[in-house]
């Protein structure tokens, strides 16, 4: 599991210094996303699995859900 563990957020690390340094608010919000799920699955694997669907629920699918909507309702890319 501890190699597992580390590839994982390892990943998650990746996704979230994308999610910085992109220019696309969507992508962002997807990465965010992304980095959400991941760490779900990170609870999953620590046995915490209340934890992991309230994260994959709320984190994963319905902040990114409100983050997109909330992006259509601007410019989708930021100025440079």
């Amino acid at each position: 599991m501890g190699i597992l563990s580390a590839f994982l957020i390892l990943i998650m690390s990746v996704a979230a210094v994308f999610a910085v340094h992109t220019k696309d608010l969507i992508g962002a919000s997807l990465l965010l996303g992304f980095v959400s799920l991941i760490s779900a699955i990170l609870f999953y694997l620590l046995q915490a699995p209340d934890v992991a669907m309230a994260e994959a629920s709320i984190g994963a699918a319905l902040t990114t859900a409100i983050f997109i909507m909330a992006v259509k309702k601007t410019k989708r890319f930021e100025d440079e």
